[in-house]
């Protein structure tokens, strides 16, 4: 059976070609995220989600600074990084628009605290 073709490491600017999505360099920088149902997003999330933006509608972010725009994610102002308090706490969502949300989240990303 035929491999799959190689192709560039996914790793910015580096020229290396590779089976998977990362050279063997930049593997252990990269690790595999899980999918999002093993990270809890699951259809009891999205149902509770929904009904939080039904009560939620307009992004926090832009009304703080005097815009007004639809919410569509919920997002976790602490990231749960996999527990279930913040998961699922009420207490800890906040309706954002997508642009605003991705904007939060490449922070968080970028800039991880972890607390073990």
């Amino acid at each position: 059976m035929p491999r799959k073709a190689k192709r560039p490491c996914r790793h910015p600017s580096c020229p290396e070609i590779t089976e998977g999505n990362y050279c063997e360099k930049h593997k252990s920088m990269h690790p595999d995220r899980p999918s999002a149902s093993r990270r809890g997003y699951t259809s009891k999330w999205r149902r509770l989600s929904k009904q939080y933006l039904r009560k939620h509608p307009m992004c926090v972010r832009c009304m703080a600074e005097g815009k007004f725009v639809p919410a569509t994610v919920v997002d976790h102002i602490i990231p749960h990084r996999g527990d279930e308090t913040l998961m699922w706490s009420q207490d800890n969502w906040q309706a954002l628009c997508k642009p605003c949300h991705d904007k939060k989240t490449w922070t968080e990303d970028k800039n991880p605290v972890y607390t073990y």
